[in-house]
């Protein structure tokens, strides 16, 4: 199953109405390496859907966030959340110049996502690992 797939049958469970706005909303976020923010989310997709709101932006993040098949990462040092659909086990790692986020795959994040569902009992909704820097671009900048 695809991401797009996982995000939608993930609120067709919930009860939802699959719109063609909540779709769009799953299919940018399944299909963008941006980790973007409710905010980036609108202003790609209100041209396509002129009744899109924010508040139905926000509402579906949270919703698929609750539902564990999103993660929010929280700030990159810009003050807003930006979101991941990748729910595997990785690294994330923010920019705090630039706020980009990028994914890096990490076999320890994934061995200590078994550790951690094999000695508590708990069934994982997902994981997240962030770290802060400044990415390689930024370092290349003269400094202000």
């Amino acid at each position: 199953m695809d991401r797009t797939e996982t995000l939608t049958q993930a609120l067709r469970q919930k009860g939802l109405r699959l719109t063609p706005q909540r779709l769009a909303i799953c299919r940018l976020l399944a299909t963008s390496e941006q980790h973007p923010t409710a905010q980036m989310i609108y202003e790609q997709l209100r041209p396509q859907y002129p009744s899109l709101s924010l508040a139905t932006v926000y509402n579906t993040l949270d919703i698929l966030v609750n539902l564990g098949v999103v993660n929010a990462l929280g700030s990159a040092g810009d003050d807003v959340v930006h979101y991941d659909a990748d729910t595997d086990p990785h690294v994330n790692l923010a920019c705090t110049v630039c706020h980009r986020v990028i994914d890096l795959p990490s076999q320890h994040v994934r061995a200590l996502e078994e550790e951690v569902t094999a000695t508590s009992g708990y069934r994982l909704l997902g994981a997240r690992v962030l770290y802060y820097g400044i990415c390689p671009d930024c370092q290349q900048q003269p400094e202000e």
